[in-house]
């Protein structure tokens, strides 16, 4: 589906390209084996949120069209569903495919996932003392019949449905053939408390063997009902995935932490967008769980194997075999810059500096805080955050810092999807210790990573600021490659204090702002001028070219401008990992844009733009993707870097991902991804690799 010809293509199809593209790492055998089992939890879990916002909007939006008699829009949201039924159906085939070689390979390193009918004495008793103290203190069946509400049902549990048979004699007394009782139950599984994986002692022969904790429950289900007269059982996994749109009224008179809490709530009450499960339990039991689950529409349904919820693999155990089964140990390199022993603002002062994750560590970043809640001529820390880590070490340092008695000033994005819960409790946490939590602002989203600390110095305010692309987040920085720059520049931070000054105003002004494109005021306008500039160039014979690396591409309006700088001459070069609404078409039309898709060990999570700007190359990082909500309704900003020594290590990271032949892949043809196919000589460049390999060396300064 097209809008505008053959320009742009519809973001749910190429958000589904873009997920196989992380099942093909899967597949890949490049990959150590047991991080490919990682890669399918990341697909599962990827395809569990698609269903949970992307096709529960289509269904919202079906039921919209409908009831106002948009026969053109509705045809169109109903294409696009059925689009992407079919292509999940092909996907999920694919995963099956993947999965059940993944296991063959595991048995050729000697290391066997059993399910309960392969269990050997030993194991057998292992695995029944393994349920009765870890596992049966948390089950807790329910009698299908006696369900009276669902909705108490979590939509991210694995669900064993149980079929229960007993004989009963007790009819007639005498009867040689007793009449058979049939009863089903539902047992939760708590993959919330326990691994999904038990890792069971070696054999003889030295094999690992793995069971899954679906597979420890089915075998031990007697323990659970035998002594309630059931002689025989049968449990089949299903699954079901709830539309999780938050869904916030315009009470004023309540809090806005009261109204997202209870939109939280009323998730479980969100209808049902996918209901999973084992093709073969039997019709009738199927039929009965569906009517207590309330579920008619059959096109939910999706039949699948013995097991669902695979984004458990996430965690699939690494310590079960030789080191060439998971990757090497990643190491941080030291940033030149940040000499240890001297003062973060020391260090800042002397020059701008720019953290790349994971190359760098994010301890760098609590280590500044850390310095700062301590520091006497500290003032106050002001930071905006999206997602924490589970054990925040962030929190805890603000929370330090307020009570070595700075002035501690937090904005915490309440909408943060599926971080909800967790940022409200942090912010009960955080008022608790003293910490002054900002209003939130309806609305908008607040998605910039935003930190400002004020000092005193020779008795004058000095301001020092991080800005950057991801969370403040140690977990995520990990896995996750961003960017941040640290800077006491004036303009700079005069601009940061000004979007916290908005944060604190409650309504939607428009700041003076000097130095940083912010949105929802500036950021479209800015960048369409600069492509307009580039274009400009092009048309008068100059060079003309651009790099964007973003994670999303939907915005229509800087799509058409990609389009027709392209057109004009302008070389340019995309690197977008997730959605990208410009027609791989485009490539056929001309040699003047590279779309490439990178998916390695860490996902590429930074926004950087460079443009040539008749010689003069300007460079940018920021937080916004190119898509309507982060343009339009969301805070967030980009900051131009002035740095040299900054700007040609931007440069450098871009130019190999640009070139990157093993893990990246073109975004182009009949199909949204395709490989390189390299000749045997052909230099073979894993753009991660190298780019550890740059910061690891000495560069000039």
């Amino acid at each position: 589906m097209t809008k505008r010809g053959s320009v742009l293509i519809n973001r749910e199809v190429s958000w589904l390209n873009f997920n196989e593209r992380v099942l093909a790492e899967a597949m890949d055998s490049s990959v150590p084996l047991l991080e490919r089992f990682v890669f399918l939890g990341i697909f599962s879990n990827n395809l569990d949120e698609f269903f949970r916002v992307r096709v529960a909007t289509l269904n919202r939006l079906i039921v919209l069209h409908r009831s106002r008699g948009k026969k053109d829009d509705l045809l169109q949201s109903e294409q696009t569903l059925a689009a992407v039924k079919r292509r999940v159906k092909k996907l999920n085939r694919e995963f099956e495919s993947v999965y059940i070689d993944l296991w063959d390979e595991l048995v050729r390193e000697n290391i066997v996932i059993a399910d309960e009918t392969a269990l050997d004495a030993q194991q057998g008793h292992y695995v029944r003392e393994y349920f009765r103290e870890q596992i049966r203190p948390y089950l807790f069946p329910i009698i299908l019949d006696r369900l009276r509400n669902q909705t108490n049902l979590h939509d991210q549990s694995v669900y064993l449905a149980v079929e229960l048979l007993s004989a009963d004699r007790s009819i007639d007394g005498k009867s040689d053939n007793p009449a058979v009782t049939d009863t089903h139950a539902l047992i939760e599984l708590p993959t919330r408390k326990l691994s999904r994986f038990v890792v069971l002692p070696k054999n003889q022969e030295g094999q690992t063997y793995i069971i899954l904790l679906d597979d420890v429950v089915r075998f031990c289900l007697s323990d659970l009902f035998g002594t309630l007269g059931y002689h025989k059982f049968s449990a089949f996994t299903i699954k079901f995935t709830r539309d999780a749109a938050l869904s916030l009224d315009n009470d004023v008179s309540r809090s806005y932490m009261e109204i997202v809490s209870e939109s939280i709530k009323k998730r479980k009450y969100g209808k049902t967008v996918r209901f999973i499960y084992d093709e073969k339990i039997p019709q009738t039991m199927l039929q009965k769980v569906l009517t207590v689950f309330g579920i008619k529409k059959r096109d939910t349904l999706i039949k699948g194997g013995k097991y669902h919820n695979f984004k458990d693999f996430i965690k699939f155990p690494k310590n079960i075999g030789p080191k060439k089964l998971t990757f090497s140990e990643h190491r941080p390199h030291p940033v030149p810059d940040l000499i240890q022993g001297q003062s973060f603002f020391e260090s800042i002062r002397r020059r701008d500096i720019m953290l790349h994750y994971p190359y760098h560590s994010f301890q760098n970043i609590i280590d500044l805080l850390r310095e700062a809640s301590l520091d006497s001529h500290v003032r106050t820390i002001k930071a905006t955050i999206y997602r924490l880590a589970p054990e925040s070490q962030i929190v805890e340092a603000l929370i330090n810092a307020a009570r070595n008695g700075k002035e501690v000033i937090v904005y915490v994005e309440l909408e943060a999807r599926f971080d909800e819960e967790a940022n409200i409790r942090w912010v009960d946490r955080m008022q608790d210790e003293g910490i002054t939590i900002l209003p939130m602002i309806r609305g908008y989203k607040v998605h910039a990573k935003l930190i400002l600390i004020r000092r005193k110095e020779a008795g004058e305010n000095v301001y020092y600021a991080a800005v950057g692309t991801g969370n403040l987040n140690e977990i995520t920085t990990q896995i996750y490659s961003d960017v941040h720059l640290l800077t006491c520049n004036k303009k700079i931070t005069a601009d940061v204090n000004r979007v916290f000054h908005l944060l604190n105003n409650e309504r939607i002004l428009h700041p003076d702002f000097k130095r940083l494109i912010v949105s929802p005021y500036d950021t479209r306008d800015f960048f369409l001028a600069l492509l307009d500039k580039e274009i400009e160039n092009a048309k008068n014979g100059l060079a003309a070219w651009c790099i964007i690396k973003i994670n999303n591409l939907t915005d229509s309006a800087l799509a058409m401008k990609i389009h027709e700088a392209v057109l004009a001459g302008v070389k340019v070069d995309l690197i977008i990992r997730g959605i990208c609404i410009l027609s791989p078409d485009i490539m056929k039309k001309s040699e003047n844009v590279r779309m490439i898709r990178i998916i390695d060990r860490f996902l590429e999570h930074a926004r950087v733009f460079v443009f040539h700007n008749n010689a003069q190359p300007r460079y940018f990082i920021g937080s916004a993707d190119w898509m309507e909500r982060n343009l339009d309704s969301r805070i967030e900003v980009t900051v131009e870097i002035h740095d040299e020594t900054i700007k040609a290590d931007l440069d450098a990271v871009l130019r190999l991902q640009l070139s990157d032949n093993v893990k990246g892949r073109l975004i182009g043809g009949t199909h949204d991804d395709v490989p390189f196919h390299l000749k045997k000589k052909t230099k073979r460049i894993v753009s991660q690799t190298e780019i550890h390999k740059y910061f690891g060396t000495e560069r000039p300064q």
